[in-house]
């Protein structure tokens, strides 16, 4: 398959996974970081896991909400990039890491003020209340350094260096499993803090990932000649587009993330088995989301520059790569799920009372992921466009406007009961993949007209200054 002067899919391919790769290796890191704060705490007791959970749940959504805010700097480099526009790259840098500065002691400011009130309303017993407070305040000395390493790590990935990227965070891996080890148990010195002391942890590692990006773009020459840290390069002008493009990127990616949440306490009330049994098939289900999370985030970047750059025409070959990889994925893990059922259900326990019922639910879990799989690299796409208000109606639409009421009814109303829920999120994904695709399509063409007008107005006048010159 070759499109005229875009080379083969498969060139197309080995470059999206040069890129991918990495981004997915750092994914996973990411994802065992937290598995470390939870097993660890574990093992420190049943009540300090509990405690720890608590204070995981109520951080996750406020973090990935205002992640999303950050990460707009990778489309607004790569578009800057694509149109080697690198003196505007370092400004959009410090001003980013002047807005993750301003997010970070807004959180912790609010979070001081309000977080007792949230965990009062959750009718914790006080010495839970109590672990997840404290929990949540070590976590809080984390959020300043953790904020602006996104902002660095958006840079280093933009500009090629994914690899870098995925090293640094390697290396993170057992510096946080070392600290949560640390101060949890009381080892060296420090005392035994629990599963507080997972936070302690984290803000530590949160620090040193911070630093080790800061060495690395202040030593290395490929990233020092932009001098990111150069406030002369500071310019609301920048933060204003930052915000345009990462508000809606950020509440999307907050109403994905509440949803499952608020999934989560609606099917409570069918039972521990049920409860346990949904939450494993959706555990499963986002670690196979990795994938395609990161063909997205990916495809931001290569489509970005190549928007930048005004070469629609691979910016397209590279977006129709990324989706038909995807689909061809989405559907292989949908053969895994559903022929592996019996095995990944037995991954998570051993109560035969257990494994029928995530079976059951890895069975709804097979058209879910397909069609996750496919909506999530032409989300990607359109960041690359920066048309990021299509992916926040989208998302608006799909879990609150369709997925959720349509649950309801299906539970309340037919008595499908938690399997209606199921039905609803699977009917919202492809409702949001199908109009994805069709506003992909929509600025496809777009593109395309603007592409074919200025290159019909730049051939008129090279021929009406032939006419003069030749007078």
């Amino acid at each position: 398959m070759t499109i005229a002067g875009t080379g083969t899919f498969r060139s197309r391919l080995k470059k999206i996974l040069g890129v991918m790769i990495p981004i997915l290796i750092t994914q996973l890191c990411i994802t065992g970081m937290s598995l470390f704060d939870t097993v660890m705490s574990g093992h420190a007791g049943t009540v300090q896991l509990a405690r720890v959970a608590i204070g995981t749940n109520v951080w996750m959504p406020v973090f990935t909400g205002l992640n999303g805010i950050l990460q707009a700097l990778t489309p607004i480099v790569a578009n800057y990039r694509g149109a080697r526009q690198f003196q505007k790259i370092s400004g959009a840098v410090v001003s980013g890491l002047a807005l993750a500065c301003a997010l970070a002691v807004t959180v912790i400011v609010a979070g001081s003020q309000l977080l007792p009130r949230i965990l009062d309303t959750m009718s914790l017993a006080p010495e839970v209340r109590t672990v997840a407070f404290r929990y949540l305040g070590f976590v809080a000395w984390g959020i300043l350094p953790l904020f602006c390493a996104n902002i660095l790590r958006s840079f280093v990935d933009t500009m090629g260096y994914t690899q870098v990227t995925m090293r640094l965070f390697i290396l993170t891996m057992p510096v946080n499993a070392c600290m949560n080890y640390i101060f949890i148990f009381g080892k060296l010195g420090a005392p035994a803090m629990g599963g507080p002391g997972a936070g302690v942890g984290t803000a530590i590692t949160c620090w040193m990932l911070f630093l080790s990006f800061a060495l690395l773009v202040l030593r290395l020459q490929v990233f020092r000649d932009f001098h990111v840290f150069r406030t002369s390069g500071f310019s609301f002008r920048h933060i204003r587009e930052h915000l345009r493009i990462g508000i809606p990127m950020g509440l999307a990616i907050f109403l994905e993330t509440s949803f499952f949440g608020v999934e989560c306490l609606l099917v409570s009330r069918f039972g521990t088995v049920v409860v346990a049994a949904n939450q494993a098939a959706m555990s499963f289900c986002n670690m196979l989301y990795m994938v395609p999370l990161s063909f997205s985030l990916s495809l931001t970047i290569i489509v970005g520059a190549y928007v930048g750059a005004r070469d629609f025409v691979q910016a397209k070959a590279y977006a129709d790569t990324g989706r038909l990889s995807n689909i061809l994925i989405g559907a292989f893990f949908g053969c895994c799920l559903f022929l592996g059922r019996g095995l990944i259900a037995r991954l998570y326990t051993a109560d035969p009372s257990l494994m029928d019922p995530i079976m059951h639910f890895l069975t709804f879990a097979v058209a879910f992921q397909f069609f996750d799989s496919t909506a999530a690299p032409i989300q990607g796409v359109l960041r690359g466009y920066k048309d990021v208000k299509a992916t926040f109606y989208s998302a608006l639409a799909a879990y609150w406007g369709i997925a959720l009421p349509f649950g309801l009814f299906l539970d309340h109303g037919l008595h499908k009961g938690p399997d209606g829920y199921w039905l609803g999120l699977i009917t919202g994904i492809f409702f949001s993949a199908a109009f994805l695709s069709l506003r992909l399509r929509y600025m496809e063409k777009k593109k395309k007209r603007l592409s074919e007008a200025a290159s019909l107005f730049l051939s008129t006048a090279n021929g009406q200054w032939s006419m003069v010159s030749g007078r």
